[in-house]
C-alpha cells in the first residue's frame, strides 16, 4: 500500500485538516506587494542590504496550537535520525540555558507532477506564513523560495514554542535532468498516487509517499545529483533545523564563538567554501554540521548507508540603519532578513559524498 494511502486510513482526521488547499504559491505575483518583494529581490542582488519584512498577523491560539504540534513531529522525527543535531541541542542547552530558537527550518522536494514546493508550501501559507523570494542554483538544478511566518513579537518561550521559524523550501528541476534519472524519479512519483497532498503528514511521520527505492536507482540518482538521491530515500523528511545563534544569551551567540565551541565538542562542520559562510553584505552567516548516515534496508534487500539531516546555525546581524540600537534593543525585524544564494549553494553540501566521506575518516 502506498504510504499517503497508508497515512489515509489510519489517520482521516489529520488528513481531512491537511487536505484544505488553496491556489499555488507565486514566488512574485503582479501585485503590489508582490512588486514590493521582487523590488528587494533585485536589491539584494545588487548588494544592497534588505529592509525589514513586516510580519503578518499572528496565529489565532488554537490554529497556532496545532500548527507547533505538527513541527513538533516533524522535528522528533528529524532528531530520532539525526543524532549529532540531538547532541548539539544538549550541549548548548547546558551551556546556554532555554534560549535555543530556530532560525529556519528547510526541506527538499522533486520538482515534477505536483510535488515540488507547493506540495509543502500551502500548509504554511495556510497558516499565516508569506512566500518572499525565489533563489536559483543553476549547477544543481535547483529552484528554492523562502516563507516569513506570522508575527513573531512578544514569544518568551523557546525551540517550537518560541519564535517560528522561517521556512525555506527547495525544488530539484526534473525536467533538467537525464532522461534515465528523469525515468526513476517519475516512475516512483507515479507509484505516490495522490501522495503530494499529503507531503505534511508524510514528513511528520517521516514516512516516503512512494515505494521503497531500489539500491540501483539510488545509485544512478545519486550519481547525476546527490540532491536527488537524498530525496528519493528520505522524502519529505525535514532536512535541517538551523539554530539562531543571535537570540542566545551567553558568549556563543557569536557564530564565530559557536563553531568553536561546537568543534572543541567533538563534532565536523562543513567545509565546503569554509566553515563560515558569510553573504557578500556580510550581514549573514551561516555554518552547518556534516549530516548523519544511517543504514537503509532497499526493496531489493540490500542495505546501505545513506545521508540523513544535519544541524545549521545562522547568525543574523543588525541592518546598518540599526547599527546604534544597544544590544538590548535589537529585534529580529531589524537584523538582516532573507537568504543568500552562495551561502545556501555551500549549505546543501553538508549531505554531499565528499563532505560524508570527511566526517567518517
Amino acid at each position: 500500500m502506498a504510504g499517503a494511502t497508508l497515512a489515509a486510513a489510519r489517520f482521516p482526521a489529520a488528513v481531512a485538516l491537511l487536505r484544505t488547499r488553496r491556489s499555488p504559491v507565486v514566488a512574485v505575483p503582479l501585485a503590489p506587494s508582490g512588486l514590493r518583494h521582487h523590488r528587494r529581490s533585485v536589491a539584494m542582488a545588487a548588494g544592497a542590504a534588505p529592509s525589514p519584512i513586516p510580519a503578518s498577523d499572528p496565529l489565532p491560539k488554537g490554529s497556532d496550537l496545532f500548527f507547533r504540534s505538527v513541527l513538533s513531529n516533524m522535528q522528533k522525527v528529524y532528531l530520532s535520525r539525526n543524532p549529532t543535531a540531538e547532541k548539539i541541542l544538549d550541549f548548548v542547552h547546558s551551556y546556554d540555558g532555554d534560549h535555543i530558537c530556530f532560525d529556519h527550518f528547510a526541506f527538499r522536494t522533486f520538482g515534477v507532477d505536483g510535488y515540488g514546493i507547493d506540495s509543502l508550501a500551502e500548509f504554511f501559507t495556510d497558516f499565516g506564513y508569506e512566500s518572499r523570494e525565489e533563489l536559483r542554483f543553476p549547477a544543481k538544478k535547483l529552484r528554492a523560495l523562502w516563507f516569513s511566518p506570522p508575527n513573531n513579537d512578544g514569544y518568551t518561550r523557546a525551540g517550537i514554542y518560541g519564535p517560528l521559524p522561517r521556512i525555506f523550501i527547495s525544488e530539484l528541476l526534473v525536467d533538467e535532468l537525464s532522461a534515465p534519472s528523469q525515468e526513476i524519479i517519475r516512475k516512483y512519483i507515479k507509484t505516490s498516487a495522490n501522495g503530494n497532498k499529503y507531503a505534511v503528514l508524510a514528513s511528520t511521520f517521516g514516512e516516503l509517499t512512494w515505494e521503497k527505492p531500489t539500491y540501483s536507482d539510488f545509485q544512478v540518482l545519486s550519481r547525476e545529483s546527490e540532491y536527488a538521491g537524498w530525496t528519493l530515500v528520505n522524502g519529505y523528511a525535514l532536512n535541517h533545523a538551523t539554530v539562531s545563534t543571535h537570540r542566545l544569551e551567553s558568549d556563543i551567540r557569536s557564530i564565530s564563538k559557536f563553531n568553536k565551541f561546537v568543534e572543541d565538542n567533538g563534532f565536523k562542520l562543513n567545509t565546503e567554501g569554509g566553515i563560515l559562510k558569510v553573504s557578500p553584505d556580510g550581514l549573514l552567516q551561516q555554518s552547518s554540521t556534516v549530516a548523519d548516515s544511517s543504514l537503509f534496508t532497499f526493496a531489493d534487500g540490500i542495505t546501505e548507508s545513506i545521508p540523513r539531516s544535519y544541524i545549521e546555525f545562522a547568525e543574523r546581524l543588525p541592518l546598518p540603519q540599526f547599527r546604534d540600537l544597544q544590544y538590548e534593543e535589537v529585534k529580529e525585524h531589524h537584523r538582516r532578513d532573507g537568504f543568500e544564494v552562495g551561502n545556501a549553494d555551500k549549505i546543501f553540501e553538508s549531505t554531499s559524498k565528499d563532505q560524508l566521506t570527511r566526517r567518517s575518516a
